[in-house]
């Protein structure tokens, strides 16, 4: 493997653990039910909470991750497909798709648990007899499909790289390929000198 590669795959997947790292920490310190104080004009008051930056980190760094493996691998979708290595071509297609998707998902979730924990004092307003926090397994949800696009987009990148070096033609600049060209020898008679004939009788 190329020392490229070994330091895109290094970076990505360090951002990659470090996302889901992040979603985790968010779990453990988003805002819960019981963290929320309902007062006597049925106001929900929600108390800070660090869940907010922890996700919006995290959903950088994943954002970060795939942008580096696109930016290095490319759109598969804008390559040629090689006519002798369909399934190389396939599984690359199905990672990079898959990809996307999963970013897509945790993205969002990303998001969206980080913005209902950034609630302020004076705009909480109770639903019903409820009020809205997120769900336990969000964050954590999202940390694992941060690890599974961060996953797929490596091996997406990898199997892109190694096609390259199989579709590449093999070059050899040390060996000729060509035909060697000889002089043509001339068939006209040449003119010697009797004294030089003669001493090549003698030797």
């Amino acid at each position: 493997m190329e020392t490229r590669v070994k330091v895109v795959c290094a970076i990505v997947g360090f951002l990659g653990i470090l996302s889901a790292a992040l979603a985790v920490a968010g779990e453990a310190t988003k805002v819960t039910l019981k963290d929320v104080k309902v007062t006597d004009f049925g106001q929900c008051m929600y108390p800070r909470s660090p869940a907010l930056v922890l996700g919006f980190v995290a959903a950088l760094s994943l954002l970060v991750a795939q942008i580096i493996i696109n930016a290095v691998a490319g759109c598969l979708c804008c390559k040629t497909r090689p006519p002798s290595s369909n399934s190389r071509w396939t599984n690359a297609l199905i990672c990079f798709i898959l990809s996307w998707v999963t970013f897509v998902m945790a993205f969002l979730l990303l998001l969206g648990a980080a913005a209902l924990n950034d609630r302020r004092y004076d705009e909480n307003i109770s639903y019903g007899n409820y009020c809205l926090v997120v769900k336990s397994g969000v964050f954590v949800g999202a940390g694992i499909l941060s690890l599974t696009t961060v996953t797929l987009g490596l091996v997406y990148y990898i199997t892109v790289e190694s096609s390259k070096m199989m579709w590449a033609p093999p070059a050899n600049p040390g060996i000729a390929m060509g035909v060697p060209q000889v002089p043509p020898q001339s068939t006209e008679p040449v003119f010697v000198h009797e004294d030089t004939y003669n001493r090549r009788q003698l030797v």
